[in-house]
C-alpha cells in the first residue's frame, strides 16, 4: 500500500505565507521573551470564519491597550487571515492569530528593532470528546485565582496572562475534571481556564462580567445575542460558588469548547445531572449561528 501525500501547511508570517516546517521566530521576540502580545483563537466552519470582525477588534483592542504600535490595516489583516485558511484548505479547524510587540532583547519597548510580529496558522483543534458534549462536564475550583484587574486587565487577551489558567488547568487535569473554575482575589467566580462560565436559574441566564475577571469572549457575546433572540433572559451579575452548586443547569463557552453543558462542580450535582433544555436549546442555536455568522472565504 501507498503512504498519503503530506500536504504542505502554510503560516502566514509578517505577511508573508511561508511554509509551516519553514517557520521561524526570532529567539529575542518579545512574544516568547516575556509574553509580551496578543492574541485570537478563531473557528471556521463549513468555510465560515465565526465572527472574525469581532475577533480582530477584540485583538486591536488589546493591542492599544497594551500600547503596541500595530500598522497593519483592519482589511489586510482581514484578508491576511481568510488567505491563509483558503491556502491551508481549512473548511473546518481553528486559527491561531498571535502579535507580540516585536523583537529585542531587555524589557525596555524603546529598544526592540523591529515592528510587531505577526503569526497566521491553522489547525485541526478539538477541545473535548464528543460525550462531553452529550452528558456534561464534571468541574473543580481551583486554587489558582485570575489575576485582579488592576493589574491584569481582563479584557486585554494577553500572551502572558494564560501562565495563571495553565495553572489552573493543571489543577483541573489532576483531579480527573474536565475543567476548572477560577475564582477572584473576593472569592467570587470569574471563568473557567480557557471558557466563560453561565448559570440558568427559573429560566434566566446568568454570566460574570468582565469586572469580575472574565475575558470577554466571542462566543459568550454570540449566546448572549442568542438568549435575547430566543426571549431567554440574562444578565450579567456577581457569581458565587454558592450560586454555581444551586442552578438548574450552567454551561461553558469558549471559542475552542464552543457550548459545552456543565452537570457537576466539586462534587455537587447541579440541576438533575444532565444537560438541561435550555443548555441544549443554546448549543443547537449556536451550531447553526457558526455557519452563517462571519466572514466567507
Amino acid at each position: 500500500m501507498g503512504t498519503e501525500p503530506i500536504i504542505q501547511q502554510w503560516v502566514n508570517l509578517n505577511g508573508k505565507l511561508v511554509p509551516k516546517t519553514e517557520a521561524s521566530l526570532s529567539i529575542y521576540d518579545h512574544g516568547f521573551l516575556y509574553g509580551d502580545g496578543a492574541f485570537e483563537g478563531i473557528r471556521v466552519y463549513n468555510g465560515n470564519i465565526f465572527r472574525l470582525t469581532a475577533h480582530l477588534e477584540r485583538l486591536y483592542r488589546s493591542l492599544k491597550s497594551l500600547s503596541i504600535e500595530f500598522c497593519v490595516p483592519f482589511e489586510s489583516l482581514t484578508e491576511s487571515v481568510v488567505d491563509t485558511v483558503r491556502q491551508n484548505g481549512h473548511n473546518y479547524g481553528y486559527i491561531r492569530l498571535s502579535v507580540s510587540r516585536g523583537v529585542g532583547l531587555g524589557l525596555d519597548p524603546s529598544k526592540l528593532n523591529s515592528p510587531p510580529t505577526v503569526i497566521i496558522s491553522t489547525e485541526q483543534l478539538r477541545l473535548y470528546p464528543q460525550e462531553l458534549y452529550d452528558n456534561g462536564l464534571h468541574v473543580i475550583t481551583t486554587s489558582t485565582r485570575v489575576p485582579p484587574p488592576v493589574c491584569v486587565d481582563p479584557q486585554v487577551k494577553s500572551l502572558g496572562r494564560y501562565v495563571n489558567n495553565i495553572q489552573a488547568k493543571m489543577e483541573a487535569n489532576a483531579a480527573g475534571a474536565g475543567e476548572g473554575l477560577m475564582l477572584n482575589m473576593e472569592g467570587r467566580v470569574a471563568e473557567a481556564t480557557g471558557d466563560n462560565i453561565f448559570l440558568i436559574n427559573h429560566g434566566e441566564l446568568t454570566t460574570p462580567p468582565t469586572s469580575e475577571g472574565a475575558l470577554p469572549g466571542i462566543t459568550r457575546a454570540a449566546v448572549i445575542d442568542l438568549a435575547k433572540e430566543l426571549g431567554i433572559p440574562c444578565r450579567q451579575s456577581v457569581v458565587t460558588l454558592y450560586d454555581v452548586y444551586n442552578s438548574d443547569e450552567a454551561f461553558l463557552t469558549g471559542t475552542a469548547a464552543e457550548v459545552i453543558p456543565m452537570v457537576t462542580c466539586d462534587r455537587r450535582t447541579i440541576g438533575n445531572g444532565k444537560p438541561g433544555p435550555i443548555t441544549e436549546t443554546i448549543i443547537n442555536q449556536f451550531r447553526k449561528l457558526v455557519l452563517v455568522d462571519g466572514v466567507k472565504i
